[in-house]
């Protein structure tokens, strides 16, 4: 029996296009599962800490919501994810404490062949099958989780939901050159729209390289070589 190949999908940012990509990947493998990791707070991080979306939901504990009835809500994440077909969506709530407990634990209710996973911090408490780095062709502003999530990355996928019909190649390669940011994306390669079906590719061979019976997927030493 295989474990289920986990596929991480980071950014660079938010509303970088993550979810859309989720969502593309979860049409592409019908009956794979959704991870949707949402931190909270007690305390203010500028805003009122009663508006925070999740802050009475926390609890002394992660709190994951899974199946339909559960974290079904339209527009929202959860709600695209089940649109697009995911066989089942976990949805983690956690307090930064919390976050390595709170995946781990999600992870095993997966009973499905894979499972896609939206985030950054994930990568500190578990090694991925492949990661997935999503970007604006302009690059921007990059977070910190993103840059400790790059030593892991296996791709960079180019999104162009805010600048269609731009040459996306050609514009995060300039960025990337002025952005002393070169060094760490290094030679990973690069999809856009264009190559989704490639990038399907990419992850049924990651799929496939899942050993059968293996180890669960924790952090024991980086791994960033693309599935062979």
């Amino acid at each position: 029996m295989k474990r289920p190949t986990i596929i991480a999908v980071s950014g660079f940012s938010s509303e970088v296009g993550k979810t859309t990509l989720m969502c593309d990947l979860l049409r592409a493998f019908s009956g794979w599962e959704a991870i949707k990791v949402t931190r909270g707070h007690y305390r203010s991080c500028g805003r009122d800490p009663h508006a925070c979306c999740v802050s009475d939901l926390l609890s002394d504990e992660p709190v994951i919501r899974s199946g339909r009835d559960r974290n079904y809500a339209p527009g929202k994440d959860t709600g695209l994810y089940w649109d697009a077909g995911a066989a089942n969506v976990h949805w983690v709530i956690v307090t930064d404490e919390q976050v390595e407990r709170g995946i781990k634990q999600a992870l095993e209710r997966v009973t499905a062949a894979g499972v896609f996973i939206e985030g950054n911090s994930i990568l500190e408490f578990i090694q991925a099958d492949l990661v997935l780095m999503v970007s604006r062709a302009s690059g921007g502003k990059i977070k910190g989780s993103a840059r400790q999530a790059l030593a892991h990355t296996s791709a960079i996928y180019l999104s162009n939901i805010t600048e269609e019909g731009t040459d996306e190649r050609r514009k995060f390669t300039l960025w990337r050159k002025q952005s002393g940011l070169d060094t760490l994306i290094g030679d990973l390669p690069i999809y856009t729209q264009a190559d989704l079906p490639a990038l399907i590719g990419l992850v049924q061979k990651a799929y496939l390289s899942v050993d059968l019976i293996a180890p669960a997927a924790i952090v024991t030493s980086p791994d960033t070589s693309l599935p062979n």
